[in-house]
């Protein structure tokens, strides 16, 4: 157990008797989660009025009638690792996967005995439902032998029919509809089932109108709650909206990809009314890390569209614009429409907000990296014992947010934003502190001026590391022995680490 939060133990416990869990445990509302795929925070108009150009009327509406989290991040700069932490309420690099993003035919990701977001809300009575990207790996076999298959060069497509043995139906899921990843989109899956080959262009329409027909069923059901988890595998490339979306941004595809997405949430809230569901759905909308290079960043800039709203960098990198990603809550009766909440969370903390919900305590040897939300919906404050947010970038680097300090253990983007690491000078300083109070474009480096600021956010960055979890909880550990927190230098280990029992 982490004894070094004892005094945020005892306020939790005070907190508590103020929150109406009770009444929100009995109500069993739906939860939708939507995930967009490679947004930025800017490419949402109501969280960048004035830099934002692109038009997503659905999603501010979703924010007029609801809440924007202002300082939400992403797990990871990156696809899986965010995917790996949204569900399992733990950061990826505590698994075996250290950097970059997994390809597919290979064993799934989440241990098999791992509880999951979805895991935890069946064990409660919901229903639930994944349509869209998965990215955590999982294997095809042979329909009749059941032997597995190989990958056969980097799109390959597993045959229609093929099975899949250790998908989302292993992990939690009721029910399945979508794709692997980018490279093989035109595999279609059907719960466990490889069900047909079709064009990219078709996936997007394809997974709004399964989200939509998946509500239009929990309707007529409705003393079954549902978790609905909606990973649009958009705006990430293949880059390909429909005909009637091509040109209507005025600015360049990738931003008509974005308004194709905004009108796939708009659709799926649309159902919500014509159901009577909306009242009691708490619908959030979110994406996995900052917007992708190749959406022509510079052209867009020089029309006036800042993808990252001033926040430096972009996907991949160690930057708030890698990770600090759009998060807007909608919850009637719940969520005061229109409000916004400064709190610094995470997209690991969707687990433990669903227990808060549920009125349910979370299972043993889980969600160790994850903090309910749930007290912001009313303006509160998030009650926590964890120090503070890690981040972590595409190859693998290190940063540490803790209040309004930021230290990255990088000298520079630590991803896709140029020059790379090896190539900046070696007489820059080896890593970054920023008060991002004052200076949330990360501008100034106070790195040198401040070393006991540093110095505290790096060993209380080790602590979360190498204690398997960071906040209080049941003594855990990582899957791997050794992680690097400073890249391209020997491993570390905790002095002294203490063998878990």
């Amino acid at each position: 157990m982490k004894n070094r939060n004892i005094i945020s133990v005892v306020m939790a416990s005070a907190l508590a008797a103020f929150l109406p869990l009770t009444s929100v445990a009995a109500e069993k509302p739906n939860i939708i989660f939507i995930l967009a795929d490679d947004l930025g925070y800017g490419d949402i108009q109501a969280l960048n009025p004035d830099h934002g150009k692109i038009k997503t009327p659905s999603v501010d509406k979703l924010a007029a009638e609801g809440m924007i989290f202002k300082d939400a991040h992403s797990g990871s700069a990156v696809c899986t690792p965010t995917r790996y932490g949204l569900l399992t309420g733990r950061y990826s690099w505590r698994t075996t996967l250290q950097n970059g993003v997994v390809q597919g035919f290979k064993p799934n990701l989440i241990a098999k005995d791992r509880p999951t977001v979805a895991s935890f809300l069946k064990s409660q009575g919901y229903h639930t439902g994944i349509i869209g990207k998965w990215h955590l790996n999982f294997q095809y076999a042979d329909a009749k032998t059941g032997e597995i298959i190989q990958r056969k060069g980097k799109k390959s497509l597993a045959p229609v029919g093929s099975k899949i043995p250790d998908g989302p139906l292993t992990r939690g899921f009721d029910y399945f509809h979508g794709f692997h990843h980018a490279g093989d989109m035109k595999g279609v899956i059907e719960n466990d089932t490889v069900i047909a080959h079709e064009d990219e262009i078709n996936m997007l329409p394809r997974l709004t109108r399964k989200a939509v027909e998946y509500i239009e069923t929990r309707a007529t059901k409705k003393e079954t709650p549902f978790f609905l988890y909606v990973p649009y595998g958009s705006p990430h490339s293949p880059v390909v909206p429909t005909k009637e979306w091509r040109g209507k941004s005025g600015l360049n595809i990738h931003a008509d990809f974005v308004m194709q997405t905004d009108d796939g949430v708009g659709q799926i809230m649309a159902a919500l009314d014509k159901h009577g569901l909306t009242e009691n759905t708490l619908i959030i909308f979110s994406a996995d890390n900052g917007t992708s290079k190749g959406a022509n960043i510079p052209e867009l800039a020089e029309k006036g569209h800042l993808v990252s709203a001033g926040f430096r960098g972009s996907k991949a990198d160690l930057w708030d614009g890698g990770h600090r990603v759009p998060f807007v809550v909608r919850w009637p009766k719940h969520v005061t429409a229109g409000s916004t909440s400064d709190q610094l969370i995470c997209l690991t903390d969707l687990f433990a907000t669903t227990a808060d919900i549920t009125g349910k305590a979370l299972p043993a040897k889980s969600a160790e990296d994850s903090v309910s939300f749930l007290p912001a919906f009313s303006g509160k404050p998030i009650v926590t014992t964890r120090a503070g947010v890690i981040h972590h970038s595409i190859s693998g680097h290190f940063a540490y947010r803790q209040g309004k300090w930021k230290l990255l253990l990088a000298k520079g983007s630590a991803g896709w934003t140029g020059p790379k690491e090896n190539q900046l000078p070696k007489d820059m300083p080896k890593a970054q502190l920023y008060d991002m109070e004052k200076d949330p474009g990360e501008t100034k480096n106070l790195y040198e001026t401040n070393p006991e600021v540093a110095a505290r956010l790096l060993a209380q960055l080790k602590d979360d590391v190498f204690s398997g979890r960071s906040t209080e909880g049941e003594k855990s550990k990582n899957d791997i022995e050794e992680i690097s927190l400073w890249k391209n230098e020997q491993a570390n280990k905790p002095a002294r680490r203490k063998k878990n029992k």
